[in-house]
């Protein structure tokens, strides 16, 4: 077993009736690394994130993580295997405030957690998580305030806290930047980019803007109908004639 890869999907298929929305799929995703899965539109990557996250069931093949067969096990499970994810839609609790969002999802690994009594230190150690959590994503003046009043961006940027409260291995973000005012989508990436490298995070990246993903990503894979078209740094897809043809036609530049 290679200890360097931590997240490996092994033939992974998809089908819906006649559709096959994942085709045979081989990736593996390097431990401590920022690994970007991008493709057009309709090429597979919502089906394989979801596959990836245990949302649903492969046709056929497996999705490995740290060496273990986590196939068929239930996506509240994979919290406990160490693997957070997030939504393209903002997954937060609107009427509960900032901290109580993020000190809830610092309980998700408790035992106790639905005990009414908690033992005080372990209410302190999740406290302190809490707060360590909402500094690192730069919420901490808004930490009172409820969620549904933060804007789009800082919603993000708390559904973000709420992943990596519960200290998970791999964050698996599916187009985490979606929605969002373009002027505050490099603020976010670099927030992912520096959890990432300062936290010996891997993140599992999915975006439909290309753009969006090359000056942070390690590693590019690019789905095209089901398919991993091609994979590399991002200099290498950026300079790949396939990649650019499945982008329109040839007709979208990319920019490195």
């Amino acid at each position: 077993m290679n200890h360097d890869i931590i997240v490996e999907t092994i033939n992974l298929s998809k089908q819906f009736g006649a559709l096959v929305a994942v085709d045979n799929v081989n990736i593996k995703v390097r431990r401590n690394s920022l690994h970007a899965i991008i493709g057009p539109n309709g090429a597979g990557k919502t089906t394989f994130f979801n596959l990836l996250s245990g949302n649903i069931e492969p046709t056929s093949g497996k999705v490995m993580f740290k060496g273990s067969d986590l196939t068929h096990q239930p996506v509240h499970r994979m919290i406990h295997h160490g693997i957070g994810r997030s939504f393209q839609i903002t997954n937060i609790f609107p009427n509960l405030t900032v901290f109580e969002n993020v000190r809830l999802a610092s309980q998700a690994l408790e035992k106790s957690n639905f005990k009414f009594w908690m033992n005080v230190s372990r209410l302190e150690k999740c406290e302190y998580r809490t707060w360590e959590v909402i500094e690192k994503v730069g919420l901490k003046e808004r930490a009172h305030a409820p969620a549904r009043t933060l804007p789009h961006g800082d919603q993000r940027k708390l559904e973000l806290g709420m992943i990596l409260a519960p200290d998970p291995e791999v964050l698996l973000l599916d187009e985490p930047t979606a929605g969002m005012a373009a002027e505050q989508v490099p603020e976010l990436l670099a927030l992912i980019q520096e959890i990432q490298k300062t936290g010996n995070k891997t993140v599992i990246l999915v975006e439909h803007n290309m753009n969006v993903v090359m000056s942070v990503s390690d590693i590019i894979t690019v789905m095209h109908l089901g398919k991993v078209l091609a994979e590399g740094t991002p200099a290498e897809i950026a300079a790949n004639r396939e990649v650019q043809t499945a982008y329109l036609g040839g007709l979208y530049e990319l920019n490195v």
